[in-house]
C-alpha cells in the first residue's frame, strides 16, 4: 500500500508525545492544518530533512498551524535524535509493536510527511526529500498564515533536488 494521496481523509492520530503529553489530530485541526512528518532516527534522509522542517515550525508553526513529528523509535533515541538536529516542535511516538499510525497513513519509506487541511483531508503528501514539494509547503503554510513565504533555504546552502527515502 502507498502512501495517502491528496484528497484522502486523514486517520486519526491519537499518539503520545516524547514530553509525556497526548496529541490528538482531531482536536489539532481545530486551530487549521496539520504537517505530520514521520521518520527513523537512523534515517540519513530523515536527518537530512528535519531541520528544514524546523526552519518550517520557526516560521509558521505554533499560531495557526500544528507540526509534529512522528518517531518510530523509542523514546530515549527519539530524544537524542530531536537534540542532535535542533528539532523543537512535538513529537510523537508510534508503537514499535506494530505502527499503528504508520500503517494507516500507508508508509512504505521514511521520511514522509502529510499536510493535513482544516477538513481532515491529505493536502500535499510527500516521500523522501523533494525540494520542490518542501517549496510548495512553505507556499501553502505562509497561504494559511496569510502572510508571503518566509525563506527556506540560506545563501550558500546546497540544497539538493531530490534524496529518496
Amino acid at each position: 500500500m502507498a502512501a495517502l494521496t491528496a484528497g484522502t481523509k486523514a486517520p486519526d492520530i491519537s499518539l503520545a508525545a516524547v514530553d509525556g503529553k497526548t496529541f490528538s489530530l482531531e482536536s489539532a485541526l481545530k486551530r487549521g492544518p496539520v504537517l505530520a512528518a514521520f521518520f527513523k532516527v537512523s534515517c540519513p534522509v530523515c536527518q537530512y530533512t528535519f531541520p528544514y522542517l524546523e526552519r518550517l515550525h520557526k516560521a509558521y508553526g505554533d499560531q495557526k498551524i500544528t507540526i509534529v513529528g512522528i518517531s518510530q523509535d523509542d523514546k530515549r533515541n527519539t530524544n537524542a535524535f530531536l537534540r542532535e538536529y535542533g528539532v523543537t516542535f512535538p513529537t510523537l511516538l508510534d508503537d514499535p509493536n506494530g505502527y499503528a499510525v504508520s500503517n494507516a497513513y500507508g508508509l512504505t519509506n521514511v521520511p514522509t510527511w502529510f499536510l493535513i487541511g482544516q477538513d481532515g483531508e491529505v493536502e500535499i503528501t510527500s516521500v523522501g526529500w523533494v525540494k520542490q514539494e518542501v517549496e510548495d509547503l512553505n507556499r501553502k503554510l505562509a497561504e494559511a498564515q496569510q502572510t508571503s513565504p518566509r525563506p527556506l533555504f540560506q545563501a550558500g546552502e546546497d540544497v539538493r533536488d531530490f534524496r529518496p527515502g
